[in-house]
């Protein structure tokens, strides 16, 4: 990349509610403007300016060492126009990108086609067509109908020739909502290229929601396991007591389903199954309990690189009678895996190995995600 960047950062973030500037917020356990610097180091553009929240400017410095690029923080201004403006005081390069910092997910082709296009114009901004139809609308009344083939939603990069867009912002005397728009205003046309999905704008908790589901590498595993009631003792299944069945038949304590969540853990971690991790040859687990199992598995994944997201277990047999403990099982659970539990219970309707009652089984599912 041969342009500038200006990466626009000193936005409060007001509207996220998280009482830091916007910039700081994190998905995937970093924040939007690391997010940003990924894709630039991977561009290697001359120069970036991190325009920064004024009191915030030590942070941001601490931020953007590790990147190993050209980078200089500036004091952002009262305005998006002001912060621009004092952003590009620094830039020395023909042609400049701006971008939004809460836009941090945009592609790196973006970048590249919108820097492009600067070949042909003074203005360039990536856009995307617009599904719903949009009215002009005042005081509650509809004014005009506009022709949706012909709108666009403006992303950034927007890319610039830094001397027209330094000479339209010395010379402005009002605030416009974007450099694009400044620029036409001062007779400048404005070249469209497609614009991303991806470069959508960080703004409320659901457009961070929405980032973090779309960050996150998702793993998913399943397991199953089956005892039989043995003719002693008392029923331990799901890390709860049921003092008026007996115990189930195993090396362990035969909780089924603690150990159908232990099979899904390990098989969405990719770390074998129960059997090879606490199997009879390992005889420190001989009779522990099946939190235990799940407390030692937990502790597998992590160290793996993953975390728990949730646990569906669906418990199969005609005794015990899980509906009435159900919200207890699911509290029980939920604390000793420190993640959503759900448990559903069903029988086999008179059909295969459990239509006689001899036993429980338990199949589970587990969603891992990847720990940043």
């Amino acid at each position: 990349m041969k342009s500038s960047v200006i990466l626009v950062a000193a936005g409060r973030g007001e509207r996220l509610g998280l009482g830091i500037p916007k910039a700081l917020a994190k998905v995937a356990g970093k924040t939007l403007l690391e997010h940003c610097l990924d894709v630039l180091r991977d561009l290697s553009p001359p120069l970036v300016v991190v325009v920064a929240p004024s009191d915030h400017l030590a942070q941001f410095e601490e931020l953007v060492k590790p990147y190993g690029l050209p980078l200089k923080v500036v004091a952002g201004g009262d305005t998006r126009q002001a912060s621009v403006k004092n952003g590009l005081a620094v830039v020395d390069t023909d042609n400049v990108l701006v971008h939004d910092a809460a836009r941090c997910f945009a592609p790196r082709e973006l970048f590249l086609s919108v820097e492009s296009a600067l070949d042909q114009a003074a203005s360039v901004v990536p856009g995307i067509g617009v599904s719903d139809t949009i009215k002009e609308v005042s005081e509650g009344w509809v004014e005009k109908t506009l022709e949706r083939a012909k709108l666009a939603a403006v992303q950034t990069p927007q890319g610039f020739q830094v001397s027209a867009l330094r000479s339209a912002i010395n010379a402005a005397t009002v605030d416009f909502t974007d450099e694009a728009g400044l620029m036409e205003a001062f007779g400048h046309k404005t070249c469209v290229v497609a614009g991303s999905d991806r470069a959508f704008k960080v703004t409320t908790p659901a457009d961070l929601d929405r980032a973090e589901v779309g960050q996150a590498n998702f793993r998913t595993g399943i397991g199953t396991d089956a005892h039989k009631f043995s003719d002693s003792g008392e029923l331990v299944l799901g890390c709860l007591s049921w003092p008026e069945y007996p115990r189930l038949e195993g090396h362990s304590d035969g909780d089924s389903v603690a150990h159908a969540i232990v099979d899904a853990l390990l098989t969405a971690a990719g770390l074998g199954d129960i059997g090879s991790n606490f199997g009879v040859d390992r005889p420190q687990f001989k009779g522990a309990s099946g939190e235990v199992f799940i407390s030692e598995t937990l502790s597998m994944i992590k160290s793996a690189g993953f975390e728990v997201s949730n646990i569906a277990v669906q418990i199969v047999g005609d005794k015990p009678k899980v509906g009435p403990r159900r919200a207890e099982l699911e509290a029980r659970l939920s604390e000793v895996v420190g993640a959503p539990v759900s448990v559903a219970a069903t029988t086999t309707d008179g059909l295969g190995f459990l239509s006689d009652a001899r036993g429980v089984a338990a199949v589970a599912t587990a969603l891992l995600k990847v720990r940043s």
